[in-house]
């Protein structure tokens, strides 16, 4: 991981948001009332029998034009083509996945380690219709403070039945007081915040480790996509022949990386294996049509993917009020 990037991270987080969870009302000169409509908080979709809901934890701007391993000034045309600029307000997002035996979500989210703007994903399980402590099992995707810093809330485990999985080796990266001495003042933060995260977990016997591949539930499979961290992983959910494939962080700047996937971003411990993972990942997706959903995918961020010239086409899924 290149120097600093994690104080980078936090301090991009508290660059002005605009996720809104609640309405909000404003006073017009006339003294009439406009309303500010909130962002979506989740969406439920189907994958077979088993029922998905992708959850908001928030946005947050990312100066992406420094991140990705690209000359600002390309990442800026890039982006100016999809009416957008850096910073660019990212999505983070996590899934909710009902097999009907068991309650398990994958990442999530910041909780309190991003400043107001994210933080949100255990208040939009709530308004789909769960209760955090209905959830069974969390996978984390990899050790992130984004991915897993909503485990928490002051020290608490916000999902208290839960058993928090990862995999093994970004347990051993990211909670080695070790490799936490060895690393940059600035990179510090990831470690301090992984271990923070598992903490209440870990002692309440709540926490395993798992070696990808690795059929972590019936209708879930873990499979290895090391490189942007040492364990990261993504999960293929199925049932009566459909899939879909969460992919953590396999992609953050869709107006980049779709187009061309082999731009990697500053947050990759290892480039060149990150870039790897995600064009198998994208190859496959494309060639078998299956959906994916991703952390960082403008939410909710499922859709599909079709072949388009040297990169691909992003085909969000397609808006449905009814989920059945």
């Amino acid at each position: 991981m290149r120097k600093g990037i994690s104080a980078l991270l936090i301090a991009t987080a508290f660059v002005a948001g605009g996720f809104t969870i609640a309405t909000q009302a404003q006073e017009t000169s006339d003294g009439a009332m406009t309303v500010k409509p909130s962002a979506p908080g989740f969406y439920r979709t189907r994958v077979g029998d088993i029922e998905v809901t992708a959850l908001s934890d928030g946005t947050v701007k990312l100066p992406v034009d420094k991140l990705l391993a690209l000359d600002s000034d390309e990442v800026q045309q890039r982006l100016s083509w999809y009416y957008q600029q850096a910073p660019l307000e990212t999505s983070v997002n996590g899934y909710l996945i009902n097999t009907g035996d068991e309650l398990i979500l994958i990442d999530s989210g910041a909780g309190s380690l991003f400043g107001p703007t994210l933080g949100y994903l255990a208040k939009n399980l709530q308004a789909s219709g769960y209760s955090t402590a209905d959830v069974d099992k969390v996978f984390i995707t990899h050790m992130h403070p984004d991915h897993l810093g909503g485990l928490v809330n002051e020290g608490k485990a916000v999902f208290p039945n839960a058993t928090v999985y990862v995999e093994q080796h970004d347990a051993d990266f990211w909670l080695s007081e070790e490799k936490m001495a060895q690393a940059g003042e600035g990179d510090k933060g990831f470690f301090q915040g992984a271990m923070a995260a598992v903490k209440p977990y870990q002692e309440a016997g709540q926490l395993q480790t798992f070696t990808a591949p690795a059929q972590l539930s019936e209708h879930v499979l873990a499979q290895k996509a090391y490189g942007h961290t040492p364990g990261h992983t993504v999960y293929q959910v199925t049932s009566g022949g459909d899939k879909l494939v969460v992919i953590g962080d396999l992609i953050h700047v869709a107006g980049v990386q779709f187009d061309d996937p082999a731009v990697t971003i500053a947050f990759d411990s290892n480039p060149n294996e990150a870039r790897q993972a995600r064009l198998a990942e994208f190859a496959d997706a494309a060639r078998n049509g299956f959906r994916i959903a991703g952390a960082h995918l403008q939410f909710p961020g499922i859709g599909r993917l079709r072949v388009d010239n040297k990169g691909y086409r992003w085909i969000p899924v397609n808006y449905s009020p009814m989920w059945k």
